[in-house]
């Protein structure tokens, strides 16, 4: 692979879609990661949403999300150069077939709240992320710096309707998506279905484990909407209560029985991370006690 004015040093990720190799700018010896489509011939879907990744990436400047420095032609496509901060992905970071070991809690409860921060930068920037998940989170393992990537299938509306489509073919990943992503809960997402992602990849770094296993992508969207996953602290006997309480509230089935705002959800891990530096444990506390939403949004949920 040759792209003009870029020195490429080794590949950082492979996957079905995608392909990200570590660079140099030579212009100035910048050190870049450039992402490129593995598809010859790329869908016009594939070209609008690595155009989309980098038009949001660019227009979120923060420390929190990987900046985006240019969107190149490359062959029949693209290649999108991104800041390389030497960051790996948070599912390479912790071993996620493992239960998180105890003495590691204070490094998940850090590196949460930074990502409470990240969520919050999305919602007052009105994005919606709706692919939340470890590998799409990034971290130094020397700084502890934590950004978020990948903003292809990123939406700027405050709300979208969901139409329903093959399980094949939904956007996000099936495993992290929420109930009203499958497109079977006649109701529209908004930046609520990102809590849910987030509460899916706690339950992975915390347990080790998915809370929804299956090869059938029909029953994976089944479990979201219907089956109540096993608590995070039944896998692992060791973690608080609270703390599974947190992390079962931002994955309710309903999006208005979840955290209404990333500033609620930081305040219960705030405390959670205050009680365990001065008192070496987390006691039980009643969660949401700070969970405000400034937004007027109609439930789509029925009461009666």
């Amino acid at each position: 692979m040759n792209l003009t004015g870029y020195q490429l040093k080794t590949e950082l990720y492979n996957g079905s879609r995608t392909v990200v190799y570590r660079a140099q700018r030579e212009a100035d010896s910048l050190p870049v990661a450039i992402k490129l489509l593995k598809n010859p011939y790329p869908s016009f879907s594939e070209l609008v949403q690595f155009r989309n990744q980098y038009t949001i990436a660019k227009n979120l400047t923060s420390p929190l999300i990987i900046q985006t420095h240019s969107l190149e032609n490359y062959q029949n496509g693209y290649a999108l150069v991104m800041e390389d901060f030497g960051g790996v992905a948070l599912s390479n970071y912790f071993k996620l077939r493992e239960k998180l070991p105890i003495q590691l809690l204070p490094e998940f409860l850090s590196i949460a709240l930074v990502l409470c921060d990240a969520i919050e930068l999305l919602y007052r920037e009105r994005v919606i992320h709706k692919d939340i998940k470890p590998s799409n989170i990034l971290i130094n393992p020397q700084t502890k710096e934590v950004k978020l990537i990948d903003f292809s299938i990123a939406s700027l509306l405050p709300r979208e309707t969901q139409t329903l489509v093959n399980p094949n073919v939904l956007e996000g990943t099936l495993a992290y998506i929420s109930p009203e992503q499958t497109g079977r809960m006649n109701r529209g997402i908004d930046y609520r279905t990102d809590f849910y992602s987030l509460g899916v990849t706690f339950y992975e770094i915390l347990t080790g484990e998915l809370p929804f296993q299956s090869n059938e992508p029909m029953e994976l969207v089944h479990c979201h909407i219907a089956k109540r996953p096993k608590l995070v602290n039944e896998i692992n006997p060791e973690l608080p209560v609270v703390l599974s309480k947190i992390v079962s509230k931002l994955m309710a089935k309903n999006a208005e029985d979840r955290y209404q705002s990333a500033l609620g959800l930081k305040w219960d891990l705030e405390q959670c991370w205050q009680q365990l530096r001065t008192k070496g444990q987390i006691e039980a506390f009643p969660i949401a006690q700070r969970d405000l939403c400034d937004r007027f949004i109609i439930p789509d949920k029925l009461y009666g």
